[in-house]
């Protein structure tokens, strides 16, 4: 007799997902055929996000997140754990750049860039984590890590540190959890081509010029490169790997 049960959509998460690589990877997944939720400070900024994401068919889902608050952590993925049964992937992209010399940083400012970029992603990969192991489920995580945490660079110190401990917390959590069968990976852009970015290099297109020069591939990352990386790590081609940074750069850390 043939089986009619319905098989369920495989779910995701992705934290900061209003716009940028975020909603990228989210749109992605949703056209890998994922459920997926997606987060923000406020609900409010997701709509372009969710509208992208239900445009193929699949479930999106609002939540508002704060991952430097634990309660919000902890609240929020109970909400998507209830409306979708199960989560089967967590995509850390919930970030925030700070560019300014290391002898000018404040405390508030170093605290902040550590808080969301690094805690922040070590709290929602531990209760992603504690959901899968509790579940007995195989599952992942993936972390937007960046070139910046690998080579050194001027002017947003904190910024790299703190992406180069979510390299270190990768290799950590993927040893940690290999025996449940929880894959954990990162994936490092290098410069992006985000609307931010054409926005403030528009008016100084010798600037642009010489960053683009430093490239072997002579352009910048573009979201769909990282979105394309983020939908392989997730699928089935990518089962044996694991506590893996990714770089997507262009060839620019070969030097």
């Amino acid at each position: 007799m043939a089986d009619h049960t319905p098989t369920r959509r495989r779910t995701a998460l992705v934290t900061g997902a209003s716009y940028g690589m975020g909603a990228a990877i989210a749109e992605a997944l949703a056209r890998d055929g994922y459920d997926v939720a997606v987060t923000e400070l406020s609900t409010e900024a997701l709509g372009d996000t969710l509208a992208k994401i239900r445009s193929h068919g699949v479930m999106g889902l609002p939540v508002a997140l704060d991952v430097r608050d634990q309660s919000s952590v902890e609240a929020s993925m109970q909400t998507m754990i209830g409306a979708f049964g199960a989560l089967d992937l967590l995509v850390n992209n919930a970030g925030i750049l700070l560019r300014k010399p290391v002898v000018d940083i404040t405390r508030d400012e170093w605290n902040a860039v550590i808080d969301v970029n690094l805690t922040g992603t070590f709290f929602m990969s531990q209760q992603m984590g504690r959901h899968l192991i509790g579940t007995k489920r195989k599952g992942g995580i993936i972390s937007i890590a960046s070139t910046h945490g690998i080579v050194g660079i001027g002017g947003i110190s904190a910024y790299g540190i703190s992406k180069a401990g979510i390299t270190q917390m990768t290799r950590m959590l993927a040893i940690e959890w290999a025996e449940h069968g929880i894959r954990v990976n990162a994936i490092a852009p290098g410069t992006t081509e985000t609307p931010t970015r054409k926005k403030s290099l528009g008016a100084d297109p010798a600037r642009r010029q010489m960053m683009i020069d430093r490239i072997p591939f002579k352009r910048f990352c573009t979201e769909a490169d990282v979105a394309g990386l983020a939908s392989y790590l997730a699928s089935p081609a990518a089962e044996y790997i694991t506590g893996q940074t990714m770089l997507v750069d262009g060839g620019l850390t070969s030097y």
